[in-house]
């Protein structure tokens, strides 16, 4: 028990970090905090208590829908985007874009997109898809048999 860490498991405290992290809060934030155990004792517990894990598992899915809802606050907080320009005697002369703070807006948006499209693929992942320019409906099974000889004989390459 690192620093008089909690480290034995309770239900209540499981529903706590799970709501916490349900809200877009980290593992590594949420055990900072005083009275939260270590995350070496939170991956103990997904490992010995299938319903803590399987709430863990809820919980990080419904962490994707939160870092939505980050993002555009993220977006549209132009705070400190913007920085006075002063001239040598201090007087504010104009304002130069804070390139240093849109970047790392940016980097905020862009990790959580990333963390989003693996944790909820299905919802936030890139959209693939498939254009079949082929149609075998038409075809006799004589044509489709020597349609498949054809395609074998393009993967085996030139014959010597």
């Amino acid at each position: 028990m690192a620093g008089g860490r909690p480290s034995g498991y309770s239900q209540e405290l499981a529903d706590l970090i799970c709501e916490r992290l349900a809200q877009g809060e980290s593992l590594r934030s949420v055990c900072r905090d005083e009275g939260m155990p270590a995350i070496s004792s939170i991956f103990k517990w997904m490992r010995e208590h299938e319903e803590f894990s399987k709430q863990y598992a809820l919980a990080k899915q419904e962490s994707a829908d939160a870092m939505a809802e980050d993002i555009m606050d993220i977006a549209d907080d132009g705070t400190n985007d913007w920085m006075e320009k002063t001239n040598a005697d201090g007087e504010i002369i104009g304002w130069t874009l804070n390139g240093e703070h849109v970047q790392r807006s940016k980097l905020r948006v862009d990790a959580r997109k990333w963390l989003m499209a693996k944790m909820k693929p299905k919802k936030y992942g890139d959209k693939t898809e498939v254009h079949n320019t082929h149609s075998f409906a038409d075809m006799t099974d004589d044509e489709l048999e020597n349609r498949i000889k054809a395609l074998e004989n393009e993967l085996k390459g030139p014959t010597s």
